[in-house]
């Protein structure tokens, strides 16, 4: 990425423009995709405050990164962070809209071919089938509380367990059916 420097007060030590290079050069990574794109830094002081504002066209969009800070490089490094970020999300936004339209015209392609042989699940698709799964089940209050006999009897012969809010204490109480048949009550 080439950065055109504006309003610059002083020229900065060489370890920190060594810096900004390589943050201009992680942006730049992002963004590089035809040909290399220029980035605009134009430098204000106000007061004892350094403004700085950067600018990169990136397709139709411009990514802007401003930062003000007492110091010079403070103020540059807070800029390029903001555009840092912005290039980030363009570049997911980008990538998931353009991925989007090439997975419809693959379906779209794989529905009008003939079905010869049945395709073989990609390893990840298989990975994600076999992946164990959390559901959350939030307490939405519709649940009465209950004493143990009402739970003894809501335990039907296919349950193994059954959590249920204690009536007489209001805590949560589990209740679980042991191999030999008798009950575990598990109280909090």
């Amino acid at each position: 990425m080439k950065a055109t420097y504006k309003g610059m007060p002083h020229a900065l030590p060489t370890r920190l423009q060594q810096k900004l290079d390589g943050k201009f050069a992680k942006i730049a990574k992002l963004l590089d995709g035809r040909g290399e794109r220029e980035a605009r830094v134009i430098v204000t002081q106000e007061r004892r405050m350094c403004c700085a504002e950067v600018t990169v066209q990136f397709y139709d969009h411009k990514l802007v990164g401003q930062g003000t800070d007492a110091d010079l490089f403070n103020a540059l490094w807070l800029a390029l962070e903001k555009l840092d970020s912005q290039a980030v999300k363009h570049r997911a936004k980008w990538r998931a809209t353009h991925r989007r339209q090439d997975e419809g015209v693959r379906r779209s392609t794989q529905a009008e071919a003939p079905a010869a042989a049945p395709a073989r699940p990609s390893r990840q698709a298989r990975e994600e089938a076999t992946a164990k799964r959390i559901f959350r089940v939030n307490g939405d209050g519709r649940h009465k509380p209950m004493t143990l006999d009402e739970a003894m009897l809501e335990m039907d012969k296919n349950r193994d367990y059954l959590v249920y809010r204690d009536a007489e204490g209001q805590g949560l109480s589990v209740l679980v059916r042991r191999r030999d048949g008798h009950f575990d009550l598990i109280e909090s």
